[in-house]
């Protein structure tokens, strides 16, 4: 990936980290997939303790893949949406609650109408963890070497459908082994939209993340049922991704990444888990920050071929042909593992 003077979505320098401390302080639907296979380092845990099956992630991601580009306002969009909300019922969800806003679309100042989804297991326990994932895809390969091809949309298996994938998966383990405390599977929309030229100096950090934004602005929870922790997955089925620690999710969670990165590397993903800082990410975690909830990013941000991004991210070439059913392992076994082990602590 070549060098960049701008500021994206994308790897801000950990000095805009300032601003941000301000302002916490301030504040297939058919047939349904067949388990994998355990690997050696899910064979270790405990009997009680459910496998994550990367095969039936990865045939999550293939699903939203084939729907074509799920650019907000679209047709594909549009039954994405629907089948992860049939998808929630089918494996139990207590309650599908939607969120509906229109919001600016930031690359034509027109109004878009969005819709986040949160599916919630055992809505009235006392603690809970919330987990998210953005559904929607980038409506321009921004980042493709030829130039013909950049305003044609990416397909999203990484950058969208990998997170929805591991948290379709999750769910389906939710209802088979219900867990002692609270879980809530949100799938934001229009985190991708974002304006990345910020060649004219102009802030454009607003712009990302539009779902996120939203639904931190409109929580559906009291002072006494905010979740405990949230962990973000973006770009978790890239090949051979490794995620390292993220600098905003360090500065306001230190804790929470501590607890995640401990709990991957005892289920054997140390080697996925990279316990050192990678990039600062202006990603769906941190309008949770500013909303007074823990959250952190599980997100490759510091790839060995780019040195911050996956080479795929924002190209063409975001497909099915780039899915590592490893990395959708270690992120949703070391989540599974988190939900129904220790409890959760602030």
């Amino acid at each position: 990936m070549p060098n960049r003077n701008v500021v994206m979505r994308n790897v801000l320098t950990i000095s805009t980290a300032i601003i941000f401390t301000a302002v916490a302080a301030a504040c297939g639907a058919g047939k349904q997939p067949q388990a994998s296979s355990p690997t050696q380092a899910q064979s270790e845990q405990q009997a009680d303790m459910p496998v994550f099956a990367a095969d039936s992630a990865f045939k999550y991601v293939g699903t939203q893949v084939k729907m074509g580009p799920r650019v907000p306002g679209t047709e594909a969009h549009r039954k994405c949406a629907a089948w992860i909300e049939s998808e929630l019922m089918r494996h139990g969800a207590d309650t599908v609650l939607i969120q509906e806003a229109t919001v600016t679309n930031p690359n034509d100042g027109k109004p878009l109408d969005i819709k986040n989804i949160l599916g919630r297991y055992n809505p009235d326990a006392s603690r809970r963890i919330l987990l998210v994932a953005h559904y929607d895809t980038r409506p321009m390969a921004d980042e493709e070497t030829d130039e013909s091809k950049r305003n044609m949309p990416i397909p999203g298996a990484n950058d969208g459908a990998s997170g929805v994938g591991v948290m379709l998966e999750i769910g389906r383990q939710l209802e088979l082994l219900r867990p002692e405390i609270g879980v809530d599977l949100l799938m934001v929309d229009a985190e991708d939209l974002g304006i990345s030229d910020s060649d004219s100096g102009e802030d454009t950090s607003d712009t990302w993340c539009l779902g996120s934004q939203y639904f931190a602005k409109n929580l559906p929870y009291t002072a006494v049922t905010m979740p405990d922790m949230a962990i973000v997955l973006d770009m978790v089925g890239g090949k051979g991704a490794k995620f390292h620690r993220e600098q905003f999710s360090d500065a306001y969670a230190q804790s929470t990444v501590d607890y995640v990165w401990a709990t991957a590397a005892r289920a054997g993903y140390g080697d996925k888990f990279i316990n050192k800082p990678g990039g600062a990410i202006l990603d769906d975690h941190l309008p949770l920050v500013r909303a007074g909830i823990p959250a952190i990013d599980i997100v490759e941000s510091h790839s060995d071929v780019t040195g911050s991004f996956p080479p795929t991210w924002h190209t063409l070439s975001d497909n099915m042909d780039n899915i590592d059913k490893r990395s959708l392992e270690a992120a949703g076994q070391t989540v599974i593992n988190l939900i129904y082990s220790a409890p959760i602590k602030k």
